[in-house]
């Protein structure tokens, strides 16, 4: 990583502003944090900074206010959550600029830590209007961006902050990076990639550039649909982007001219209606029922992915393989979840969004060898593009 970190500025006694990415879910109606992996993810962050008697200012977004004040979307749930796990008071502002934060801030002794309401509650946050920017960089003498989670987006306090202080990775962010770099370029082979999800046109960016890099590529999910008519098979009433299906052909076509080992599914479970309760049975890929939907891998294709991927020495994973809110039809993601937690030889990488929530809820994410924080952010990584709030960061000095 090219990339300055925390470990590469002077933060003694400093006011440290910290973007973390603490935009956590909550059961429905309540403030009772259902997931506090995002917020566990950045606590050496914090301990590296309190350690060294930073006076630290941490701010984050929380869901999509839309610029208004929005009760049910306040971080003061955040903010008592973190002084369980740190152990130590953690103040906070219902703002997250103006008099009463600059008041809070000269209050803050060395190794205190305030956290500032919610970014998203000011509409000039998503615009990154320069105002905005300019009034939460004067807060501080140091930024640290620790959120990998919205590096993708150009906003003022991932990408306009970063042009009037000095600006770093945090220990989160390097990990990130330091991971889903090294998987890219330079892996222990052979490289498998599991690719899931909805739909080829959220992955096909991904697809296209993991090809020239990978050994195996094993695609399920809906996606899958797209892939099936591509070589011939019916879909039934599938999720099926007709517009991608050439697409798709020549992604097969490619991988085969690669020597790519490409595994698409064998069988699948199919449902009359996209719904939980609905009629549903296993069939071969080749036989699936006008008017029935692909809900999950069926046990065959599980048998040949779990047999592929024990060869792997690396395995990159993206994307549920099944209907996953429907507990029945999520066999095939669970199936090769469990796998990958017992490999206890390979290095599993796990490519944010909704498999990082499967794995979390299934208890495995601790025994994966890097969960990604990003979702969308892990996606456009995977392309290779460049994320704004990294590039905004200061580079390391070349020797």
């Amino acid at each position: 990583m090219n990339k300055k970190t925390v470990r590469d500025i002077d933060v003694t006694r400093k006011r440290v502003l910290v973007r973390a990415d603490l935009n956590v879910p909550f059961a429905p109606d309540t403030t009772t944090i259902t997931d506090d992996g995002r917020i566990r993810a950045g606590l050496p962050t914090l301990h590296y900074l309190r350690e060294r008697g930073a006076r630290i200012i941490l701010c984050s977004h929380l869901g999509r206010p839309n610029g208004r004040v929005v009760d049910g979307l306040s971080l003061k749930p955040v903010a008592q959550r973190l002084e369980q796990l740190l152990g130590q008071p953690v103040a906070f502002t219902r703002n997250c600029i103006g008099t009463e934060v600059e008041e809070a801030i000269a209050a803050l002794n060395p190794g205190q830590l305030l956290l500032l309401e919610n970014l998203r509650f000011h509409q000039e946050e998503e615009e990154n209007d320069t105002a905005f920017a300019r009034a939460l960089a004067s807060l501080a003498e140091v930024y640290v961006n620790d959120a990998f989670g919205t590096a993708h987006r150009v906003h003022a306090s991932t990408e306009g902050v970063a042009h009037y202080m000095p600006a770093v990775a945090g220990l989160l962010m390097e990990q990130e990076i330091e991971m889903l770099g090294r998987t890219l370029e330079h892996p222990r082979r052979p490289l498998c990639a599991v690719m899931g999800g909805a739909k080829v046109s959220d992955k096909l960016g991904v697809l296209e550039h993991l090809l020239p890099r990978v050994n195996g590529l094993l695609i399920g999910g809906g996606m899958a649909a797209t892939f099936l008519r591509a070589i011939g098979h019916p879909v039934g009433a599938s999720l099926l982007e007709k517009d991608k299906v050439d697409l798709a052909a020549g992604i097969l076509h490619q991988a085969e001219e690669l020597g790519i080992s490409f595994g698409l599914p064998q069988d699948v479970v199919v449902a009359e209606t996209f719904s939980a309760e609905s009629p549903s049975k296993v069939v071969s890929v080749d036989q699936i029922p006008d008017g029935w939907h692909i809900m999950d891998i069926g046990p065959q294709t599980v048998q040949s992915f779990q047999e592929r991927l024990r060869k792997c020495c690396t395995i990159l994973w993206n994307g549920p393989l099944g209907v996953m809110e429907y507990k029945r039809f999520a066999e095939g993601t669970t199936a090769i979840a469990n796998l990958l937690a017992n490999l206890t030889d390979a290095t599993t990488i796990i490519g944010g969004g909704s498999t990082a929530e499967a794995v979390a809820v299934m208890g495995l994410a601790d025994r994966m060898t890097h969960v990604s924080t990003g979702g969308g952010a892990s996606l456009e990584f995977l392309e290779g593009r460049e994320l704004p709030g990294i590039a905004v960061l200061l580079d390391k000095e070349v020797a």
